[in-house]
């Protein structure tokens, strides 16, 4: 154990590490990276994306296509997938999942469709108390987008309420548009922006770690959904 002030022990570990790495006669090269990620990012930051790729981004035959990539990923990692907040609200009450969290920019739309005739008797708040975490089932938050090429979910601090409720509640609800639909990884860091917290997330949480042995919803919901709606 080194004694004194975490401060004076980090010291002293870099200056081990600086004189052990000195030492050595030769170093191993830098990787050489591509520079595509590079490129993407810095086009995207002085709008200098080629026109002509926007108009096709956002094609109304490009975006389904996206869209559906994403699903057919998002159901291999056993996620779900959502484009009716009516169907969802059925399949939350099918899973006795009656009681959850919802982003308060989004209340209006549950709002609506539980208020339909036949609707399930869900019930939702718009603030979040983390002594009563245990009492919601699912929580319902805004996502900047998702990657069709993975069937990944981005969240971020910008557009997630509450990160608590995209992590603590079994089932997870992650909305966001069609539009929002990277076709490919790179489109995707191309369009991270300056946000200090951006999570990836591709289907529900899993651990291995155990045997090798899958375990779903340790670390974070068991339920990973995507709820897709036009704005």
């Amino acid at each position: 154990m080194i004694d004194g002030s975490d401060d004076a022990a980090r010291a002293r570990f870099f200056a081990r590490v600086s004189e052990a790495v000195g030492a050595r006669a030769t170093k191993r090269p830098a990787p050489e990276y591509s520079d595509a990620v590079a490129f993407a990012r810095e086009a995207a930051t002085n709008g200098a994306a080629d026109a002509v790729a926007l108009a096709v981004a956002a094609d109304p035959a490009a975006v389904e296509r996206r869209v559906a990539r994403f699903r057919e990923r998002l159901e291999a990692a056993h996620g779900r997938l959502f484009t009716e907040v009516s169907a969802l609200a059925e399949w939350l009450a099918a899973q006795g999942a009656r009681h959850g969290y919802c982003d308060p920019a989004l209340a209006p739309l549950f709002a609506a469709a539980l208020a339909r005739p036949g609707a399930p008797a869900l019930t939702f708040e718009t603030e979040l108390e983390r002594t009563r975490i245990d009492d919601y089932r699912f929580g319902v938050t805004r996502a900047a987008g998702a990657i069709a090429e993975t069937g990944t979910i981005i969240l971020d601090d910008a557009h997630t309420s509450r990160r608590l409720a995209a992590l603590a509640p079994w089932i997870h609800v992650a909305v966001f548009g069609p539009a929002q639909v990277h076709a490919h990884v790179i489109d995707a860091i191309a369009a991270l922006g300056d946000d200090p917290n951006v999570i990836w997330c591709t289907g529900p949480s899993k651990t291995a770690d155990v045997e090798g042995i899958l375990i779903e919803g340790v670390h974070g919901p068991g339920e990973q959904i995507a709820l897709i709606v036009a704005a």
